[in-house]
């Protein structure tokens, strides 16, 4: 495969990194867009694993660090889920303008919930993929649970998450709560694709059941029998980016 390194204007103005892998023989069977796990980048080695194995199926992929993370610019501490969604939507629209409009979205744990909110804004999109992701976006909130007291009464409060430190707002957990991911998810009127592991610690399967019970057909459930999380284990990996590339087959050229 062949990449390119691209910017375009996130939620807040600020510029955002992300990198295109496309076939390297230039014959492309759509368009895909990646969203990373929640404090993740688009580096994180289960979504590079997925890019490439969806850029051998013939799927040119575009992943991007949401604003305040990885390479990209702005402040963590000032984003929420709907500055996510907002993001996921002004990446489809600089595809839109300076590529081709995505045909897929594949949204990573919390970035799943995400992709679920925003598919209806972005109209090319005829296939959703979750990968471990939650049925409800507060869910993400249990990781600080601790400091909930902290945040609530003084503002904000530094937490650790997977080992690195992160300023959480006040405004941060009143979006998540402000969410309404069962409505989200009954009216998603585009195919979905729901992955997940039954040995997931982060996200139980569980949320996998839920989303599945509030979605319309056509809806799909497939088993990552021994990934976890975080798909770090390449050849799950592998699996889940083939599993997409079939189900998804049947619809990248409906009109």
């Amino acid at each position: 495969m062949t990449k390119q390194k691209l910017e375009f204007k996130g939620s807040q103005g600020d510029d955002l990194s992300a990198r295109l892998d496309v076939p390297k023989d230039g014959k492309i069977k759509a368009y895909a867009l990646f969203a990373h796990c929640f404090t993740c980048t688009k580096d994180v080695f289960g979504a590079a694993n997925v890019a490439k194995a969806l850029v051998s199926e013939g799927y040119a992929v575009l992943r991007f660090d949401f604003t305040g993370l990885g390479a990209s610019e702005g402040d963590f501490a000032n984003t929420n889920f709907s500055s996510n969604v907002q993001d996921l939507i002004n990446a489809a629209d600089f595809m839109r303008k300076e590529l081709e409009a995505p045909k897929l979205i594949i949204g990573h744990s919390l970035g799943g919930a995400a992709v679920i909110v925003a598919t209806p804004s972005i109209p090319e999109i005829r296939a959703v993929v979750t990968i471990g992701a939650p049925a409800d976006s507060t869910h993400v909130a249990q990781n600080f649970s601790a400091n909930m007291d902290e945040i609530m009464n003084e503002g904000e409060a530094e937490v650790c998450f997977i080992g690195r430190p992160f300023t959480i707002k006040r405004q941060f957990i009143q979006d998540l709560e402000a969410q309404n991911m069962k409505h989200a998810i009954e009216t998603l009127k585009t195919p979905l694709l729901i992955l997940h592991t039954p040995i997931d610690t982060v996200v139980d399967i569980e949320n996998a059941a839920q989303i599945f019970t509030y979605a319309k057909h056509p809806k799909s459930f497939i088993s990552l029998d021994t990934a976890n999380h975080l798909l770090s284990n390449k050849k799950e990996a592998l699996y889940a980016a083939h599993a997409i590339s079939g189900w998804a087959e049947r619809y990248m050229n409906k009109d």
